[in-house]
Protein backbone atom coordinates (compact mmCIF):
# COMPACT_ATOMS: atom_id res chain seq x y z
CA UNK A 1 0.00 0.00 0.00
CA UNK A 2 3.10 2.55 1.05
CA UNK A 3 4.78 1.93 -2.15
CA UNK A 4 1.32 2.32 -3.97
CA UNK A 5 0.90 5.75 -2.36
CA UNK A 6 4.50 6.71 -3.05
CA UNK A 7 3.76 6.08 -7.19
CA UNK A 8 0.79 8.17 -6.84
CA UNK A 9 3.02 10.78 -5.33
CA UNK A 10 5.35 10.84 -8.28
CA UNK A 11 2.69 10.51 -11.05
CA UNK A 12 0.67 13.52 -9.01
CA UNK A 13 4.23 15.47 -9.25
CA UNK A 14 5.01 14.52 -12.85
CA UNK A 15 1.15 15.69 -14.04
CA UNK A 16 1.39 18.69 -12.05
CA UNK A 17 4.78 19.84 -13.37
CA UNK A 18 4.29 18.90 -16.82
CA UNK A 19 1.01 20.84 -16.85
CA UNK A 20 2.70 24.14 -15.66
CA UNK A 21 5.00 23.97 -18.33
CA UNK A 22 2.34 23.30 -20.37
CA UNK A 23 0.48 26.26 -19.13
CA UNK A 24 3.19 28.71 -19.19
CA UNK A 25 3.80 27.54 -22.88
CA UNK A 26 0.54 28.35 -23.69
CA UNK A 27 0.30 31.86 -21.68
CA UNK A 28 3.63 33.07 -23.46
CA UNK A 29 2.43 32.27 -26.90
CA UNK A 30 -1.31 33.75 -25.82
CA UNK A 31 0.60 37.09 -24.38
CA UNK A 32 2.51 37.02 -27.82
CA UNK A 33 -0.22 37.66 -29.92
CA UNK A 34 -2.85 36.43 -32.63
CA UNK A 35 -0.40 34.74 -34.78
CA UNK A 36 1.40 32.74 -32.20
CA UNK A 37 -1.71 32.35 -31.23
CA UNK A 38 -2.93 30.84 -34.70
CA UNK A 39 0.95 28.62 -34.96
CA UNK A 40 -0.42 27.23 -31.52
CA UNK A 41 -3.90 25.77 -32.63
CA UNK A 42 -2.02 24.85 -36.09
CA UNK A 43 0.55 23.06 -34.06
CA UNK A 44 -1.52 20.93 -31.59
CA UNK A 45 -3.75 20.24 -34.45
CA UNK A 46 -1.42 19.05 -36.73
CA UNK A 47 0.27 16.66 -33.60
CA UNK A 48 -3.88 15.57 -32.73
CA UNK A 49 -4.14 14.90 -36.24
CA UNK A 50 -1.71 12.27 -36.12
CA UNK A 51 -2.35 10.74 -33.35
CA UNK A 52 -5.77 10.18 -33.98
CA UNK A 53 -4.85 8.66 -37.20
CA UNK A 54 -2.04 6.09 -35.68
CA UNK A 55 -4.53 5.45 -33.42
CA UNK A 56 -5.71 4.08 -36.48
CA UNK A 57 -2.68 2.98 -38.22
CA UNK A 58 -3.42 5.31 -41.53
CA UNK A 59 -0.96 7.49 -40.40
CA UNK A 60 1.12 6.76 -43.69
CA UNK A 61 -1.35 5.39 -45.91
CA UNK A 62 -2.60 7.28 -48.44
CA UNK A 63 -6.08 8.10 -46.82
CA UNK A 64 -4.05 9.65 -43.61
CA UNK A 65 -1.32 11.49 -45.80
CA UNK A 66 -4.51 13.02 -47.97
CA UNK A 67 -5.85 13.69 -44.80
CA UNK A 68 -2.63 15.56 -43.68
CA UNK A 69 -2.70 17.42 -47.15
CA UNK A 70 -6.47 18.58 -46.34
CA UNK A 71 -4.68 20.28 -43.05
CA UNK A 72 -2.70 22.21 -45.04
CA UNK A 73 -5.23 23.76 -47.59
CA UNK A 74 -7.78 23.98 -44.55
CA UNK A 75 -4.66 26.02 -42.54
CA UNK A 76 -3.25 28.31 -45.18
CA UNK A 77 -7.35 29.15 -46.02
CA UNK A 78 -7.23 29.92 -41.93
CA UNK A 79 -4.54 32.09 -42.23
CA UNK A 80 -5.87 33.78 -44.74
CA UNK A 81 -9.69 34.75 -42.96
CA UNK A 82 -10.82 32.39 -46.20
CA UNK A 83 -13.47 30.99 -44.08
CA UNK A 84 -15.69 30.84 -46.84
CA UNK A 85 -13.55 28.37 -48.82
CA UNK A 86 -13.80 25.89 -45.74
CA UNK A 87 -16.60 23.65 -48.06
CA UNK A 88 -14.32 23.38 -51.08
CA UNK A 89 -11.70 21.89 -48.69
CA UNK A 90 -13.83 19.17 -47.27
CA UNK A 91 -15.73 18.26 -50.63
CA UNK A 92 -12.13 17.70 -52.52
CA UNK A 93 -10.95 16.09 -49.40
CA UNK A 94 -14.00 13.35 -49.23
CA UNK A 95 -13.99 12.98 -53.26
CA UNK A 96 -10.50 12.40 -52.69
CA UNK A 97 -11.01 9.52 -50.07
CA UNK A 98 -13.71 8.23 -52.17
CA UNK A 99 -11.04 7.88 -54.83
CA UNK A 100 -8.62 6.15 -52.91
CA UNK A 101 -10.87 3.93 -51.51
CA UNK A 102 -11.98 2.57 -55.18
CA UNK A 103 -8.95 2.56 -56.52
CA UNK A 104 -6.87 0.34 -53.52
CA UNK A 105 -10.21 -1.62 -52.54
CA UNK A 106 -8.63 -4.49 -51.87
CA UNK A 107 -6.07 -2.67 -49.29
CA UNK A 108 -7.94 0.13 -47.72
CA UNK A 109 -10.78 -0.86 -45.22
CA UNK A 110 -13.79 1.09 -44.65
CA UNK A 111 -12.92 1.61 -40.92
CA UNK A 112 -9.73 3.61 -42.65
CA UNK A 113 -11.28 5.72 -44.60
CA UNK A 114 -14.48 6.86 -42.19
CA UNK A 115 -11.29 7.45 -39.57
CA UNK A 116 -9.37 9.68 -42.29
CA UNK A 117 -12.34 12.01 -42.79
CA UNK A 118 -14.24 11.97 -39.14
CA UNK A 119 -10.38 12.79 -37.33
CA UNK A 120 -10.12 15.56 -40.07
CA UNK A 121 -13.36 17.11 -38.79
CA UNK A 122 -13.22 15.62 -35.01
CA UNK A 123 -9.60 17.10 -34.20
CA UNK A 124 -8.59 19.31 -37.10
CA UNK A 125 -12.39 21.31 -37.71
CA UNK A 126 -12.91 21.54 -33.90
CA UNK A 127 -9.46 22.31 -32.67
CA UNK A 128 -9.41 25.42 -34.99
CA UNK A 129 -12.09 27.36 -33.09
CA UNK A 130 -8.83 28.09 -30.36
CA UNK A 131 -8.05 30.44 -32.92
CA UNK A 132 -11.45 31.50 -34.48
CA UNK A 133 -12.49 32.88 -30.92
CA UNK A 134 -9.58 34.28 -30.66
CA UNK A 135 -10.04 36.69 -33.63
CA UNK A 136 -14.03 37.42 -32.31
CA UNK A 137 -14.71 41.00 -31.04
CA UNK A 138 -12.86 41.05 -27.40
CA UNK A 139 -11.10 37.61 -28.70
CA UNK A 140 -8.39 38.02 -26.76
CA UNK A 141 -10.57 37.74 -23.61
CA UNK A 142 -12.85 34.99 -24.75
CA UNK A 143 -10.36 32.75 -25.46
CA UNK A 144 -9.81 32.18 -21.85
CA UNK A 145 -13.09 31.03 -21.87
CA UNK A 146 -11.94 27.42 -23.74
CA UNK A 147 -9.35 26.68 -21.06
CA UNK A 148 -12.11 27.79 -18.25
CA UNK A 149 -14.96 25.46 -19.18
CA UNK A 150 -12.33 22.83 -19.83
CA UNK A 151 -9.19 22.61 -17.70
CA UNK A 152 -10.75 24.45 -14.89
CA UNK A 153 -13.28 22.22 -14.62
CA UNK A 154 -11.31 18.78 -14.86
CA UNK A 155 -8.93 20.58 -12.09
CA UNK A 156 -12.05 20.98 -9.51
CA UNK A 157 -13.16 17.12 -10.85
CA UNK A 158 -10.44 15.94 -9.93
CA UNK A 159 -9.62 16.93 -6.64
CA UNK A 160 -13.41 17.10 -5.97
CA UNK A 161 -13.71 13.22 -6.97
CA UNK A 162 -10.61 12.64 -4.37
CA UNK A 163 -12.30 14.10 -1.77
CA UNK A 164 -15.55 13.29 -1.90
CA UNK A 165 -16.20 11.01 -4.84
CA UNK A 166 -18.27 7.70 -4.15
CA UNK A 167 -20.76 6.93 -7.01
CA UNK A 168 -19.11 6.18 -10.71
CA UNK A 169 -20.18 8.48 -13.52
CA UNK A 170 -18.81 6.40 -16.37
CA UNK A 171 -17.36 3.38 -15.07
CA UNK A 172 -16.40 1.76 -18.78
CA UNK A 173 -15.11 4.47 -20.33
CA UNK A 174 -13.50 6.27 -17.50
CA UNK A 175 -13.86 4.41 -13.86
CA UNK A 176 -11.85 7.31 -12.03
CA UNK A 177 -14.30 9.77 -12.62
CA UNK A 178 -17.17 10.21 -10.59
CA UNK A 179 -20.44 11.81 -9.84
CA UNK A 180 -19.26 13.97 -6.85
CA UNK A 181 -16.65 15.11 -9.17
CA UNK A 182 -18.39 15.99 -12.10
CA UNK A 183 -20.67 18.57 -10.01
CA UNK A 184 -17.92 20.04 -8.45
CA UNK A 185 -15.88 20.59 -12.26
CA UNK A 186 -19.51 22.21 -13.38
CA UNK A 187 -19.55 24.30 -10.01
CA UNK A 188 -16.04 25.18 -10.25
CA UNK A 189 -16.13 26.31 -13.95
CA UNK A 190 -18.72 28.45 -13.28
CA UNK A 191 -17.31 30.05 -10.21
CA UNK A 192 -14.39 30.84 -12.01
CA UNK A 193 -16.33 32.09 -15.15
CA UNK A 194 -18.42 34.51 -12.58
CA UNK A 195 -14.70 35.50 -11.30
CA UNK A 196 -13.38 36.24 -14.58
CA UNK A 197 -16.44 38.02 -15.89
CA UNK A 198 -16.03 40.80 -12.73
CA UNK A 199 -12.20 40.98 -13.22
CA UNK A 200 -11.98 41.52 -16.71
CA UNK A 201 -15.18 43.15 -17.65
CA UNK A 202 -14.12 46.69 -17.62
CA UNK A 203 -11.72 46.30 -20.77
CA UNK A 204 -14.77 44.38 -22.90
CA UNK A 205 -16.31 46.57 -25.45
CA UNK A 206 -18.83 44.04 -27.24
CA UNK A 207 -20.21 41.74 -23.69
CA UNK A 208 -22.90 42.81 -21.36
CA UNK A 209 -23.29 41.81 -18.52
CA UNK A 210 -20.09 39.61 -18.40
CA UNK A 211 -20.19 38.01 -15.00
CA UNK A 212 -23.68 36.09 -15.89
CA UNK A 213 -22.37 35.50 -19.59
CA UNK A 214 -19.15 34.29 -18.39
CA UNK A 215 -20.41 32.09 -15.58
CA UNK A 216 -23.30 30.53 -17.89
CA UNK A 217 -21.22 29.78 -20.68
CA UNK A 218 -18.67 28.49 -18.46
CA UNK A 219 -21.13 25.92 -17.19
CA UNK A 220 -22.32 24.91 -20.47
CA UNK A 221 -18.39 24.70 -21.44
CA UNK A 222 -18.06 22.33 -18.83
CA UNK A 223 -20.70 20.08 -19.76
CA UNK A 224 -19.50 19.86 -23.41
CA UNK A 225 -15.83 19.21 -21.74
CA UNK A 226 -16.78 16.52 -19.31
CA UNK A 227 -18.51 14.80 -23.32
CA UNK A 228 -15.64 15.61 -24.78
CA UNK A 229 -13.34 13.86 -21.81
CA UNK A 230 -15.15 10.56 -22.49
CA UNK A 231 -15.63 10.58 -25.80
CA UNK A 232 -11.81 10.48 -26.84
CA UNK A 233 -11.86 7.96 -23.73
CA UNK A 234 -14.17 6.02 -26.06
CA UNK A 235 -11.71 5.99 -28.95
CA UNK A 236 -9.25 4.59 -26.60
CA UNK A 237 -11.23 2.15 -25.09
CA UNK A 238 -12.11 0.72 -28.51
CA UNK A 239 -8.64 0.43 -29.79
CA UNK A 240 -7.78 -0.77 -26.21
CA UNK A 241 -4.92 2.26 -25.57
CA UNK A 242 -4.55 3.93 -22.63
CA UNK A 243 -3.30 7.09 -23.99
CA UNK A 244 -2.92 8.81 -27.70
CA UNK A 245 1.02 9.15 -27.12
CA UNK A 246 3.38 9.67 -24.94
CA UNK A 247 4.37 13.28 -25.66
CA UNK A 248 3.31 15.53 -22.56
CA UNK A 249 4.82 13.61 -19.06
CA UNK A 250 2.05 12.47 -16.54
CA UNK A 251 -0.72 13.64 -19.39
CA UNK A 252 0.13 10.97 -22.26
CA UNK A 253 -0.68 13.44 -25.89
CA UNK A 254 -2.13 16.09 -27.71
CA UNK A 255 -5.49 14.41 -27.78
CA UNK A 256 -5.56 13.49 -23.83
CA UNK A 257 -5.09 16.48 -22.88
CA UNK A 258 -6.74 18.67 -25.19
CA UNK A 259 -9.48 15.96 -25.58
CA UNK A 260 -12.39 18.27 -23.85
CA UNK A 261 -10.91 21.74 -25.68
CA UNK A 262 -11.94 19.71 -28.98
CA UNK A 263 -15.36 19.84 -27.80
CA UNK A 264 -15.51 23.38 -26.06
CA UNK A 265 -13.66 25.74 -28.21
CA UNK A 266 -16.62 25.26 -30.94
CA UNK A 267 -19.15 25.59 -28.67
CA UNK A 268 -17.44 29.29 -27.08
CA UNK A 269 -17.45 30.27 -30.51
CA UNK A 270 -21.28 29.28 -30.78
CA UNK A 271 -22.18 30.97 -27.68
CA UNK A 272 -19.84 34.12 -28.17
CA UNK A 273 -22.37 34.96 -30.97
CA UNK A 274 -24.95 35.09 -28.42
CA UNK A 275 -23.45 37.53 -26.01
CA UNK A 276 -21.23 39.63 -28.44
CA UNK A 277 -23.32 42.88 -29.42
Amino acid sequence: MAAAKKIDKHSMLVRTLSGAGLFVLILGLYLSGQWTWFALTAAVSLLGLFEFYRLYGIEKKPVGIAGFLAYAAFYVLTAFGRFDLYMHVFLIFFLVLAGVYVLRFEKTEAEEVLAAFFGFFYVLVMLSFMYRVRIMPDGQYLVILIFLGSWICDTFAYFTGVLFGKHKMAPVLSPKKSVEGAVGGLLGAALFGVIYGLIIGSRLTSVGDPALAFGVTSFLAAVVSMAGDLLASAFKRVKGVKDYSRLIPGHGGILDRFDSIITVAPMIFIAAGFFVK
